[in-house]
């Protein structure tokens, strides 16, 4: 999955995101081994907008495909990404998912986790990933690639601090539901593997496009 998040000047906002829903999103989903992407305004968590595209397989992120598109934004697209704000940009495996679905809110955690101590922090997400909570609906666990999550707008040979972070994806059908599903939840998980928690917020589904709804 690629994650991506920005903030965009109030100024700026009605062209973001006519270009986000007229161009940006269907021209992703268009390239091969994408199958679905997401767009999610904040209700409660920073940076304000949150797009995620789902593809078959990881190595989708790096194929010829994905970097063509990179190298060929449009003239649209290249107005639009110089003004991003406070940008974050995984690419991620997506290595532990129980449920399915989709929720109109979005929770999402993001993990800083602490070098060599990887695999006791995921053992501790793992244990927290609860769907059966009443109005959750799915739970997903993604670990960044930090050689290829690097934002669009940083500086050629800059890494990014949050290039090896973990977000955490809790799908629900409310945002009451999905605000008590996070409240510290991953909190024990975090500390006994000596890992930073970031942030946690909710989101708000825009809307989503499937490759299938493209004809």
């Amino acid at each position: 999955m690629l994650l991506t998040s920005m903030d965009i000047d109030a100024a700026d906002e009605a062209d973001f995101n006519r270009w986000y829903d007229r161009e940006h999103i269907a021209e992703r989903v268009a390239i091969e081994g994408f199958v679905e992407a997401r767009r999610y305004v904040a209700i409660d968590a920073s940076p304000k907008y949150l797009g995620l595209y789902s593809t078959k397989t990881f190595d989708v992120l790096s194929s010829p495909a994905y970097k063509t598109a990179l190298a060929n934004q449009t003239e649209w697209s290249k107005r639009n990404i110089a003004k991003f704000k406070n940008m974050i940009r995984g690419v991620a495996r997506i290595t532990e998912s129980h449920g399915i679905g989709r929720g109109a809110v979005l929770g999402l955690v993001r993990i800083r986790p602490a070098e060599g101590h990887t695999n006791r922090l995921r053992a501790g997400i793992v244990t927290q990933l609860a769907p059966t909570l009443d109005g959750i609906i799915s739970m997903h666990l993604l670990e960044n690639d930090p050689a290829l999550s690097k934002p669009l707008t940083d500086p050629p040979g800059f890494t990014s601090p949050g290039a090896s972070d973990w977000f955490v994806l809790v799908d629900g059908t409310g945002e009451t539901a999905v605000r008590a599903a996070l409240k510290g939840r991953f909190d024990q998980a975090v500390a006994q593997a000596g890992a930073t928690l970031i942030s946690a917020g909710t989101y708000a589904l825009l809307w989503d496009l499937a490759k299938a709804d493209l004809g």
